[in-house]
């Protein structure tokens, strides 16, 4: 596939993408709107504050589907001089407002709960009221189901935090029918403190939401599974014999771009490297997306037997130390009396760098002659 076409065939699935939230959106906008209508008609006749808040409950989550939209609108723009990687992750941001939609949602029904506790009211239900809340109860399920699964497909945040809110309100609304049972059977009134642990439960979900979607916007690791599918990629190709320091940068839930170091034999040549290096930016970008921005290289010694002695010496020294996960860039210069190589350290050592200095002491024991340059590295996508 040439480059035009694979940036056509992008461009397509891009615009397939953004059509998807969109229609997505409106529907749950529909959905919602008629559903607050239902609702607070109900609410006000039967004197239910919890139905009330249910409805008000359900404007949140159109605005929050609008949102949606509106976001994935702007996250579509082309790149410009002043943001050359795109705008997309104006979608994380757009989660984001979403879950302090949800959170403003749950704090402000709180407080409304607390005032019916304080100054409690007689709800007054009826057959086709309480059926009506039913229907939403189903409605409700439905489109949390619909609106998460074609978030989780599109990789959109906005439509995944928008489908859990509308499951959380079909809970929500299942609570308010248990309530009037209750006092139909029973003549308890429960619905103010049924309001209140309601919105904690939604206070606790938007907490949720606003955590996630601030550690997308910091940075999170690499996805393992797209890191390691990349590298075995990458060593697929024939002379490739190792791939390393694979950095991933995302610039919206389907923008990425990164850099990666490989490791080939000394006999290569600058052109015959350079082929390499497209063919696999190529292929990995073909297969997985991802334009890899920059790859370095390593050169593997494939024609001194004492420089693949001493490498494989020290592999089992700094290997003998249990946080150690990789070594690479190997490279031993005999005239200088130099050596040189990088470690990538586990998080899970106590002491990263410890661990690190522990394994270089070790190898400049076995080679007391040389002049270590040692780097400690990191594996962004470590498990």
């Amino acid at each position: 596939m040439s480059s035009l076409q694979e940036t056509a065939a992008s461009n397509r699935k891009e615009m397939t993408r953004e059509k998807t939230i969109v229609r997505t959106s409106i529907i749950g906008i529909i959905a919602n709107v008629l559903l607050a209508g239902f609702k607070a008609v109900i609410g006000l006749l039967t004197n239910s504050i919890a139905i009330v808040l249910d409805a008000v409950n359900n404007i949140s989550d159109a605005g929050s589907s609008l949102i949606t939209i509106v976001g994935t609108k702007l996250a579509g723009r082309q790149p410009d001089k002043k943001h050359p990687f795109g705008y997309g992750r104006i979608e994380y941001l757009s989660a984001m407002i979403i879950s302090v939609i949800v959170l403003y949602a749950g704090i402000t029904s709180f407080v409304e709960s607390v005032k019916q506790i304080i100054h409690p009211e007689t709800p007054d239900y009826t057959t086709v009221s309480l059926i009506i809340v039913g229907v939403a109860v189903i409605v409700k399920i439905l489109l949390g189901r619909y609106v998460k699964s074609v978030g989780e497909k599109v990789k959109s945040d906005s439509l995944i935090n928008s489908g859990e809110d509308a499951t959380l309100d079909s809970i929500i609304s299942a609570s308010t029918l248990v309530a009037a049972g209750i006092f139909l059977i029973f003549g308890i009134s429960l619905e103010a403190w049924l309001g209140a642990v309601i919105s904690l439960v939604i206070i606790k979900s938007g907490i949720e939401m606003l955590k996630d979607t601030i550690s997308q916007i910091l940075g999170e690791q690499n996805d393992p599974e797209l890191a390691n599918s990349i590298k075995e990629t990458v060593t697929s190709f024939e002379d490739v014999q190792g791939a390393y320091d694979l950095v991933l940068n995302n610039y919206g839930p389907d923008a990425w771009n990164g850099s990666i170091h490989v490791e080939v034999p000394d006999i290569y040549s600058a052109d015959r490297l350079d082929r390499l290096l497209r063919k696999i930016q190529t292929e990995v970008y073909t297969k997985h997306h991802v334009i890899l921005t920059a790859i370095g290289v390593y050169s593997v010694n494939t024609k001194d037997e004492e420089t693949i002695k001493a490498r494989e010496s020290v592999r089992k020294t700094v290997f003998a130390h249990p946080h150690i996960r990789q070594m690479h860039g190997f490279y031993l210069n005999k005239e200088e009396k130099s050596l040189r190589f990088d470690l990538v350290v586990s998080f899970d050592a106590k002491d990263r760098r410890a661990a690190f200095n522990e394994a270089v002491a070790d190898v400049q024991k076995a080679f007391p002659d040389y002049t270590l340059q040692a780097a400690m590295d990191t594996d962004f996508a470590e498990g």
